[in-house]
């Protein structure tokens, strides 16, 4: 379920101090219930769950998005976290740099940046934009805890901020309500 920015923005995340002159381009509460500790678990299932099928139109619109950059040379090896753009870990603070950083994999297209307690932070940059996947774990209304996840981003110029807002329409129409619904399952799946 997408949810106001501000619960996002209005959380002391180390994110804020990291990644201020990104945008935040949304928030979504996850299906993801559990206890306090369960942050490194959700970490593991979004980097390392291929058990859950993806829905076809998920499918295909990834599919023509990576082609399309293919053929574009949108997806580079020159416009990669560490070529067009410095990696956020850079910025980090002695603490965040010095912890744990977080999975990484071959088949995942972002990085990790740090890993606390309760949020994860991974990137990814192309010649369309920089950007943040931001994961909270979060007190949820029931009393339990639930996964929060916070897309920042920073637009690489007039370019990326029209892509921005040509993707957004299949955005929050397709993608994200099939990404939650392969959360749910997923998550499901694992809890049985």
């Amino acid at each position: 379920m997408k949810i106001p920015n501000t619960a996002h923005t209005e959380r002391p995340w180390r994110i804020h101090e990291i990644a201020h002159d990104f945008a935040v381009e949304d928030v979504w509460a996850l299906p993801t219930p559990g206890g306090p500790d369960d942050l490194p678990r959700l970490v593991r299932f979004i980097t390392t769950d291929h058990d859950t099928p993806q829905p076809l139109v998920f499918r295909v619109l990834f599919d023509i998005r990576w082609k399309l950059g293919a053929l574009l040379g949108w997806d580079d090896a020159d416009s990669a976290v560490g070529a067009r753009v410095a990696s956020l870990r850079e910025r980090l603070p002695d603490d965040l740099r010095d912890g744990p950083r977080g999975p990484d994999t071959d088949d995942y297209p972002f990085t990790s940046v740090y890993l606390t307690e309760n949020e994860w932070a991974a990137e990814m940059a192309n010649r369309t934009v920089h950007t943040v996947m931001h994961i909270g774990w979060v007190p949820d209304e029931s009393g339990g805890y639930r996964g929060q996840m916070a897309v920042l981003v920073k637009p690489n110029g007039l370019f990326g901020k029209v892509y921005m807002a040509a993707i957004a329409p299949f955005r929050y129409t397709l993608v994200y309500p099939a990404l939650m619904r392969t959360f749910e399952r997923g998550w499901q799946r694992q809890n049985a």
